[in-house]
């Protein structure tokens, strides 16, 4: 495709079996041509039936997809438009694999874990024109939209929580003569629950098999290197994972905040208990996921053209933020041991609760307390009293 015979507005398909990898490839792509028509898949048939409906101006495939490969979609698709642009990813870097593919003529053969400047250079010359860009206006709201009503319907499809950290100088830093430096990058983005909470989904996706990881550390550790890098980059490709709403920001300071305070809690107690600290930390960093989703989701209520002022985005938050939360969790398929741990951040009635869930229920308390509150109180709770810590534990947890 050359820059005289693009369309007005591409059709591009994505056939790529891992969701986070196809998330990923979709936000690049929107972030070079967002008026894209994009139609995505997990699976070759269904990527074949698709092309056998429509007609696209580029494909994207990965070769190992499940039931039809890659390869045999780019093998049937030459046989019909020999110039269709066709980038075909793969994780086999081997001569005997590329041979294999280039009498197919692919417009490129990508390797894993992507380069991301690659890709989106190879779009970008595939997608605009010399010297063109795009520009996409946010669609106002329907009419007659109520903001209940727009909050029930984002609630399945939202993206996640703004971002805490400035992803590209916390890879940058990470960044050494030897490559990623993983404990480098764990200390730049530790206190992100978006990035938690992605990386720690992707890790459990159907292309890692083992234990279930619950923690950052180990979500870094079972990813590749290149795939942690790009997940975390594309993240900031996303539409508003930075709050303009002056208001909106103060809220989610205040969550943040909350929960990192509950986390560094959370990990102290754990360790002075002899407990498994790091899935306490991660519990809490995530437990205010979904209030922070909500933040994002007023965000764009708010260029939609909806008002929003302090008393609405309280209610909101009242109304929608554990759903949202839950709904998350479940989505992203956190594993359920993690999202049990954080269910027992909000409710420790009936039941048996391990001794980490009765730590991150007590380090959520501590992180509610103002500076002016003293510990007495929380000293005699139910939660205190069953780990056994009183006053003076928790009080040196706090001053650590």
């Amino acid at each position: 495709m050359t820059a005289v015979d693009l369309p007005a507005v591409p059709r591009v398909l994505i056939a790529e079996a891992d969701p986070w990898s196809r998330d990923l490839l979709k936000q690049v792509l929107l972030n070079v041509r967002c008026d894209a028509r994009l139609d995505v898949c997990a699976d070759g048939q269904h990527a074949a039936t698709l092309l056998g409906e429509k007609t696209y101006d580029l494909i994207l495939a990965d070769w190992e997809l499940p039931g039809v490969d890659g390869l045999s979609l780019l093998r049937s698709v030459r046989q019909k438009r020999r110039t269709l642009p066709f980038i075909l990813l793969s994780s086999r870097n081997d001569s005997a694999s590329v041979r294999e593919a280039l009498p197919l003529a692919p417009t490129a053969y990508l390797t894993r874990p992507l380069n991301m400047e690659s890709l989106t250079q190879r779009l970008q010359d595939l997608l605009l024109n010399e010297g063109e860009s795009v520009y996409c206006e946010i669609p106002p709201l329907a009419p007659g939209m109520t903001l209940p009503a727009f909050l029930e319907r984002r609630r399945e499809v939202c993206d996640g929580a703004p971002l805490r950290v400035d992803v590209k100088a916390a890879v940058q830093h990470s960044l050494g003569p030897e490559g990623l430096d993983l404990k480098q990058l764990e200390d730049q983005v530790h206190s992100d629950p978006q990035i938690t909470a992605v990386l720690i989904a992707a890790a459990n996706s159907a292309g890692y098999h083992g234990t279930p990881v619950q923690t950052l550390s180990e979500a870094l550790h079972k990813l590749v290197p290149g795939q942690s890098m790009n997940l975390i980059l594309g993240l900031a490709l996303k539409h508003n994972v930075v709050l303009g709403d002056p208001g909106l920001v103060a809220y989610a300071e205040r969550h943040w905040q909350l929960s990192q305070d509950s986390a560094d809690y959370a990990r102290r107690l754990a360790r002075m208990l002899e407990l498994d600290h790091e899935r306490c930390y991660s519990a809490c960093i995530l437990h205010r996921l979904g209030d922070l989703a909500l933040l994002r989701c007023l965000e764009d209520w708010r260029q939609g053209g909806g008002a929003l002022d302090d008393q609405t985005i309280g209610e909101s938050l009242d109304a929608f933020g554990a759903a949202y939360g839950s709904a998350l969790r479940t989505r992203w398929r956190l594993p359920l041991e993690l999202r049990q741990l954080i269910a027992g951040i909000y409710s420790l009635e009936g039941g048996v609760y391990s001794r980490e869930a009765l730590v991150v229920n007590l380090a959520v308390q501590m992180a509610r307390l103002t500076e002016h509150e003293g510990l007495e109180e929380l000293a005699g709770s139910k939660t205190a009293r069953l780990l056994k810590v009183g006053l003076p534990e928790l009080t040196r947890v706090r001053k650590t």
